[in-house]
């Protein structure tokens, strides 16, 4: 016999409460769904239960109505079919290591490819017996060369989140699926709004959605998105196996920020490109490095293949200047933060050692490189700060 509800004890019908909500509440932001256990209506539901079927809900660590959203958004941006969250842009960049590459086996890494994934590389090379190769990234389709028959991975950066060079995408790309490797584009740099791989035969991307798509420089969050229903599946059973998952708040908060993204990136390309042409002119700068500019390495690719900038890039100061003098150059900045990553409205700059970051005698430059982030302060309030320490550099 059922148990009369009214007779229920208190705190049973406060943890089992039946709420009455009037039906037709609409607003413009996805509901926040937080969940760990997801409730089946029978056993039958759960025996079905499909782990490749993403309109089937099983448990929170894989998905909910909050993080699926996200995932078709993002997919929608850069043309994709299907996307896959990670709780950083380094999480995404491991799922498709722990996807495609065992012990063995082979990648291809360009040798402008960001610190973290070149560190990663490593590891699987020092400790789990992947042959790992860096490779010229203006070497299109050069890379025929490379290719062996146990390379699986092919990495590409276009351009380079520090040195800027911009690779030959379709040229690599069609090497490479003619020899049946699979390539993935680290493609953060331009959030997909500045480049869509999928039109130019890469066959997954990632993104560090901490940057453009987050806008706030306050959620870590990854993505790997693809078109092939295949490659998602292997991405996806590798997250599993892992244990990756995503909170829905942070989720919220970067579909909060997605309807203006476009707009806050024309914003950081346009300052970003008018401060890159002032500098050229300054007599403190050897070089500019900004994929926009005609004497970037691999422009001609950026003229053909990109719309857009971003906020991204770099200079190289003159060789008569040492690192320290450098250092007090960026810390004196009063505009620009010292930090890294990107996409936020505040101003960052940074300086690296390249030649260290590099394989042996491929860096061309002398001069200390420093890297900028142009945010969403006024322009002309920036080149002010820029030029007075640029003089006092000078001094």
């Amino acid at each position: 016999m059922t148990q009369s509800k009214l007779n229920r004890a208190l705190q049973t019908r406060i943890v089992r409460a039946e709420d009455r909500l009037t039906p037709g509440f609409e607003s413009f932001s996805t509901p926040v769904t937080r969940a760990s256990t997801v409730v089946f209506p029978d056993l039958a539901t759960m025996r079905a239960l499909d782990w490749k079927n993403d309109a089937q809900w099983r448990y929170g660590l894989h998905a909910t109505p909050t993080s699926l959203v996200l995932a078709q958004r993002l997919a929608t941006i850069e043309g994709g079919e299907h996307a896959l969250l990670q709780p950083s842009g380094l999480s995404a960049i491991s799922n498709v290591y722990f996807a495609f590459v065992k012990s063995g086996d082979d990648v291809l890494i360009p040798d402008n490819v960001y610190s973290p994934n070149r560190d990663h590389g490593d590891w699987l090379a020092r400790d789990f017996g992947v042959s790992v190769r860096y490779y010229d990234p203006l070497i299109g389709a050069g890379i025929a060369d490379l290719i062996q028959p146990n390379t699986r991975l092919i990495w590409l950066e276009a351009p380079g989140s520090v040195t800027m060079e911009v690779a030959d995408v379709p040229a690599i790309t069609a090497v490479a699926r003619a020899r049946g490797v699979v390539t993935a584009i680290d493609n953060t740099w331009s959030a997909g709004i500045g480049f869509r791989p999928f039109d130019h035969g890469v066959d997954i991307s990632v993104q560090a959605l901490t940057k453009y798509q987050s806008g706030g420089g306050d959620v870590l969050m990854g993505a790997t998105i693809t078109v092939d229903r295949e490659l998602h599946f292997k991405l996806k059973s590798a997250r599993m196996f892992m244990g990756i998952g995503v909170s829905s708040d942070d989720c919220s908060l970067i579909l909060r920020s997605l309807p203006s993204m476009q707009l806050r990136f024309a914003e950081h390309d346009r300052a970003a490109l008018s401060l890159a042409q002032w500098l050229k002119t300054r007599p403190e700068i050897a070089a500019v490095l900004h994929p926009a500019l005609p004497d970037c390495p691999g422009h001609e690719f950026y003229e053909r293949d990109f719309t857009g900038a971003g906020g991204l890039f770099s200079v190289v100061f003159d060789g008569r200047y040492s690192a320290a003098q450098i250092d007090t150059f960026c810390e004196s900045l009063e505009l620009f933060s010292l930090g890294w990553s990107w996409g936020g409205a505040n101003s960052l700059v940074m300086p690296y050692d390249v030649a260290s970051m590099r394989s042996p005698g491929k860096w061309p430059h002398r001069g200390t490189l420093v890297r900028f982030y142009i945010g969403l302060e006024d322009a002309a309030d920036l080149r002010a700060d820029i030029e007075q320490c640029l003089t006092g550099l000078a001094g």
